[in-house]
């Protein structure tokens, strides 16, 4: 299945790394923003494995809505949800093992649930 070509209407998480995420079948799709432009843009993960990184999202996805702030946010248990779904994701790098630790990125600084 080509994950771009899926219509899907993202919602804001309130967390400042995982920002928008999306029910799809029953399953969270959810888009990490990384440091960029050290790192791409984003990186999806569905149901919490990485699919990819994209840095132009709405540009590539065409069937893609990305919330501008018109869009009611996650309740709280969906929050919830999402983050525990994503704890130890927050760095780049972090869903293959190697989270990024250079001086030059702020990953560091990312914190799961923030």
């Amino acid at each position: 299945m080509d994950v771009l070509a899926r219509p899907v209407v993202w919602r804001r998480t309130g967390s400042p790394v995982f920002v928008y995420a999306a029910r799809v079948d029953r399953t969270w799709w959810v888009l990490r923003l990384n440091d960029f432009p050290d790192h791409p843009l984003f990186t999806l993960f569905i149901g919490g494995v990485p699919v990819g990184d994209l840095d132009d999202p709405a540009g590539r996805a065409r069937g893609w809505d990305l919330d501008t702030g018109t869009r009611a946010p996650l309740v709280d248990e969906e929050q919830e949800e999402v983050l525990t779904l994503m704890r130890g994701l927050a760095p780049y790098g972090s869903e293959v093992g190697q989270p990024c630790d250079a001086v030059w990125c702020s990953c560091d600084q990312l914190a799961d649930g923030e």
